[in-house]
């Protein structure tokens, strides 16, 4: 998780629509679990209860990951430079604004995006749909 913003930096969070997503996968999951750990109890003749603990921690997950999901900072603006989490396929995941050649909006695979060039012949690409802005 990332740490307490700065003084002088900008954090942007993870979008809302993406976050709701994953918490979505993760509710998906805790089905997955119930409906075998039910087959389970059923096999093996083991206290109905046992659902009731399982489902109950299944759910403690998903509330945790959906409070770890919404302090989550994707993108993080700081007076030296810049730093991406999170997003896989950014490419350089922090450089300092001296080695930041330009940034320019654009659209890769129908998705807008901001994209840093770095003086490296490296770049580091934001998709907006990631970010809560």
């Amino acid at each position: 998780m990332a740490t307490a913003a700065t003084p002088g930096s900008s954090d942007y969070r993870i979008a809302p629509a993406l976050a709701a997503r994953l918490v979505g996968v993760s509710l998906l999951g805790d089905a997955l679990l119930l409906a075998l750990a039910t087959t389970a109890v059923a096999l093996l003749r083991l206290p109905a209860a046992s659902l009731l603990l399982i489902a109950a921690l299944g759910l403690f997950g998903t509330a945790v990951i959906a409070v770890v999901l919404r302090r989550l900072v994707v993108v993080r603006l700081m007076e030296h430079g810049y730093r991406v989490s999170m997003v896989r396929g950014a490419g350089v995941p922090s450089a300092r604004w001296t080695d930041v050649e330009d940034a320019v909006a654009t659209t890769r695979l129908g998705e807008k995006c901001v994209l840093i060039r770095l003086r490296d012949g490296g770049s580091t690409t934001i998709p907006m749909s990631a970010i809560a802005a």
